[in-house]
């Protein structure tokens, strides 16, 4: 007998959210127009799109921070403004403030408790969490003394103190230097693993296309485009050739076969179909050159994303 899959955690159905409306104002702000999506569990799920698109809208209707909604939502099968809904969710929201006059380690046992966590219970996650986000050291040392970036580690440390399914993440690695932001990673996969599920808004698209399973784009209140990595960064036509050794008369040894040439370092690109690409394998063969490997190359999911908002967007300038 085959299981049935499982529920969705987050399920959005034809969801409208209008800023300013009122008696005296009819129409106001459009923030969300109709949006759809569905997130599954142990999904790393990546919400993106320019300023203003809706993106924390939607995350803050999820968690019922915000109401006078229209349409569907649930999380964990409840609405949001249901209590019970969030029992189970962390989150770290953008621009977060901690308590200056309390250490890391106060922080850590605040947010737990006030999570309805087990005070020892609680104490037993703080040091392995500390550790994860290389936050031990400073655990004891005032909030008001840590940087941009420690503040951001220890917000992501609280989010998970209390064992959460589902993490709301709204610029994790905002103002966290490059090993921070690794280190963010890894915790990421690691929540996967687990069969967490986390939710990341974020602007930094190198670090979603490393780690996010689905990705949403949002513009002007509306869903563009969803789905996973692969299918949001087709295959350009173009192939990188890596060689053991590239001759100088490479171009005259291609000639007449493919387009849009570009020498590498070690080789170089060209657009090719399934028949030129066998021309070019024999050419190089017959010239004695070695093939190291052969790679179709990909948009990445910045050009993808540039070039949806730029359709949107008819207006905006390159």
């Amino acid at each position: 007998m085959i299981d049935a899959p499982a529920p969705p955690i987050i399920q959005v159905r034809n969801l409208h959210k209008v800023f300013g409306k009122s008696l005296f104002k009819k129409k106001g702000f459009p923030a969300l127009c109709g949006v759809d999506l569905e997130v599954g569990r142990g999904q790393v799920f990546g919400l993106l799109g320019p300023n203003g698109a809706g993106k924390t809208t939607l995350i803050k209707v999820l968690l019922g921070l915000t109401r006078g909604w229209t349409g569907e939502a649930e999380i964990f099968g409840r609405p949001p403004l249901d209590p019970l809904s969030r029992q189970k969710v962390g989150f770290l929201p953008e621009a977060h403030r901690l308590p200056p006059y309390l250490t890391g380690r106060q922080v850590m046992h605040l947010f737990g408790m006030m999570a309805g966590g087990n005070s020892d219970e609680v104490k037993a996650r703080i040091g392995p969490l500390l550790e994860k986000v290389n936050m031990t050291s400073s655990a004891d040392r005032k909030i008001r003394e840590y940087s941009k970036g420690m503040q951001q580690r220890l917000g992501l440390a609280q989010a998970l103190v209390h064992q959460p399914e589902i993490v709301f993440l709204d610029e994790p690695t905002d103002g966290v230097d490059p090993v921070g932001r690794a280190s963010i990673r890894e915790m990421v996969l690691d929540l996967k693993e687990r069969g967490v599920t986390v939710f990341i808004n974020s602007h930094l698209l190198m670090e979603v296309e490393l780690i996010c399973d689905h990705v949403v784009i949002m513009d002007k209140g509306k869903i563009l485009v969803q789905g996973s990595i692969d299918e949001l960064t087709p295959r350009t036509g173009a192939v990188e050739i890596d060689l053991s050794e590239t001759p100088e008369d490479i171009e005259e040894v291609l000639n007449g076969v493919g387009r849009g040439f570009k020498l590498r370092d070690s080789g170089f690109q060209l657009e090719l179909n399934e028949d030129e690409m066998d021309k070019v394998i024999d050419r190089l063969r017959q010239r004695g050159l070695s093939i190291r490997s052969i790679t179709p190359r990909r948009l990445t999911l910045e050009q993808a994303f540039i070039g949806l908002i730029k359709e949107d967007q008819p207006g905006m300038r390159p």
